[in-house]
């Protein structure tokens, strides 16, 4: 039995290497349209750096949890500015993740429950609506619950 040509060319490591980096890709791209970070990036590509006193927190031990619940675990760096928030992703989740400024009057906050969690929910853009759901921990830290309605 002969093999086919894609197993053949995925048998050679240049062949592997490229596949794997082309489904790296292609994944990226994939969540980057599911949890909305792709239609943010339309609107609010981080054209400069964050103005005034600064907080950060992650992108380890923290986990962001975006539209259809699809999560980032210890890969999201927010930064609250007193200009907007800034958003990015650790370098090799970068492919279609583009680092974001959603200035704070773009930014509505709640509060949500899911099982026995609390989590202050951020909808960002007043056009697209995206939820970003962030613990109170992460909230705290960054000094949203501020910010944020009782």
């Amino acid at each position: 039995m002969q093999a086919s040509p894609f197993s053949a060319f995925l048998a050679t490591p240049w062949g592997f290497v490229i596949f794997f980096i082309t489904l790296w890709c292609a994944v990226c791209f994939l969540i980057s349209f599911m949890t909305g970070w792709f239609s943010l990036g339309r609107r609010f590509k981080r054209q400069s750096d964050p103005y005034g006193e600064t907080k950060t927190a992650g992108p380890f031990f923290y986990t962001v949890y975006m539209r259809w619940w699809g999560h980032y675990s210890s890969v999201i760096r927010l930064t609250a500015a007193s200009d907007a928030l800034y958003a990015s992703v650790l370098f090799p989740f970068r492919i279609g993740h583009p680092p974001l400024r959603i200035p704070w009057h773009e930014i509505r906050f709640g509060r949500g429950k899911f099982f026995f969690r609390t989590y202050i929910v951020l909808t960002l853009g007043n056009e697209e609506k995206i939820p970003m759901r962030i613990s109170l921990r992460m909230a705290r830290n960054l000094g949203i619950l501020d910010r944020c309605p009782a």
